[in-house]
């Protein structure tokens, strides 16, 4: 790590907050459906003051910035906004079905991962990543919203990751998915090494620029007639 940063994340059932200052990482992790909001600024304010860190003190704010709840990812989204105009921090988003893969990736030493998070409805946001040369992760494809039935049969077997194997079991073994239940939602500990190497190339945006990623509203609406 380069940089000394928070990552927020309160897009899904868990609210993750992750903190690196000088050399030290401080982590939050708790599912608490509907109570990101009262808890969110109490646990970030508790983070800072176990590293003796105050947010000027920091290089930028990391949020997840979906696919997730709307609800969820406009908490992260107007937070890391607050909270980035009281100190003039840059800010990054970083997707929440990558922060999964790249967990995968260095907890289970996977090369190849499908990210999955159950989007209600009926529907699963899906994104597939592979391990790259330099040992970061890189997105096949785009992250889209589908059907259950829309997930295709890999001829090998590929580690998935995230609430949709749990939401739609039935999927796994059709489809040659290997499930870790273990990594069910996203960490905001990973959204820091993928924030970090968005500020080493400076990918930053300014707080007012900071926007939340849907997947939804780009792709399932627009295949429905009269939703364009």
């Amino acid at each position: 790590m380069k940089h000394n940063l928070l990552a927020i994340d309160a897009s899904t059932e868990a609210l993750s907050l992750a903190l690196y200052f000088n050399g030290q990482t401080y982590r939050y992790f708790e599912e608490c459906p509907q109570q990101h909001s009262q808890k969110i600024l109490p646990q970030i304010e508790q983070m800072l003051d176990k590293a003796n860190c105050q947010l000027k003190d920091l290089d930028g704010i990391v949020f997840g910035r979906g696919p997730g709840s709307f609800t969820g990812v406009r908490i992260s989204v107007a937070i890391a906004q607050g909270l980035a105009y009281s100190c003039d921090l840059p800010l990054v988003g970083v997707s929440t079905l990558e922060a999964m893969a790249l967990q995968a990736v260095r907890e289970l030493k996977v090369e190849q991962v499908i990210s999955g998070i159950d989007a209600r409805m009926g529907e699963i946001y899906l994104a597939q990543y592979e391990l790259a040369s330099d040992g970061c992760i890189n997105l096949l494809g785009d992250e889209v919203v589908c059907s259950p039935e829309d997930v295709k049969h890999y001829e090998t077997a590929i580690n998935a990751v995230g609430t949709a194997w749990q939401a739609y079991p039935e999927i796994a073994g059709p489809c040659n998915l290997v499930v870790s239940n273990d990594i069910r939602l996203p960490d905001a500990f990973y959204m820091l090494e993928l924030g970090d190497i968005a500020f080493s190339h400076g990918l930053t945006v300014k707080a007012a620029d900071a926007q939340p990623h849907y997947v939804r509203d780009t792709v399932t609406w627009k295949k429905l007639p009269g939703r364009e």
